[in-house]
């Protein structure tokens, strides 16, 4: 295999395995909050997930609920930046070379899946920013106003469907592009891995 050539850059790397990070836990931070009960006693300190690691203190105090629902808003934005970063690097860069051991069909697929994430990894928090710029909320970054918000239900129900949509799908793509790297690592036992790690 030849590294140079097949290898991704430790940016894109970096990248990778850091939106992998927190789209999972966008995930289960949306599955939690989502749970959570509309009505509850206000708090100015929250027991992250009840996990007794960490404690976030509040200068105003708030619902579990709007917690929650600002946190993932906040780590929504960020992760936008993160994925317009990456986006930026591959339109700048050329992607390595794929292995010469790859199926022509496995070349489509891989090809056609990682097209697709990158479409889903760009609707899913643009979706979500828009649904709650809509909102009478607006949207607040880890505590600091962002964007007001407009108070249109219409518009914000469309979004908060198709975020719920995207989602499904995102994830699907997600299971298949894990799996795929599962086929490589442990059925084809090739180099596929080694294309996204640090060595």
């Amino acid at each position: 295999m030849n590294q140079a050539s097949t290898r991704y850059t430790k940016l894109a790397v970096i990248l990778h395995w850091l939106i992998a990070l927190v789209i999972f836990a966008m995930f289960a931070l949306g599955w939690y909050m989502s749970e959570l009960p509309k009505e509850a006693p206000k708090q100015s300190a929250f027991d992250l997930f009840d996990l007794g690691i960490y404690t976030w203190e509040l200068a105003k105090e708030a619902s579990p609920r709007t917690f929650y629902f600002n946190l993932h808003k906040s780590i929504g934005i960020t992760l936008l930046a993160l994925i317009a970063i990456r986006v930026l690097w591959r339109i700048t860069h050329r992607p390595p070379a794929m292995l010469t051991s790859y199926k022509p069909w496995e070349k489509k697929l891989a090809t056609g899946t990682h097209h697709l994430l990158y479409l889903l990894m760009v609707a899913m928090p643009v979706t979500g920013l828009i649904m709650a710029v809509n909102s009478k909320y607006g949207v607040m970054w880890f505590g600091m106003d962002f964007i007001a918000g407009l108070d249109n239900s219409n518009m914000r129900d469309l979004f908060k469907e198709a975020h719920e949509i995207i989602g499904a799908i995102l994830l699907i793509a997600v299971i298949i592009h894990i799996a795929g790297a599962l086929k490589h690592k442990f059925i084809d036992k090739d180099g596929t891995m080694k294309r996204m790690s640090f060595k």
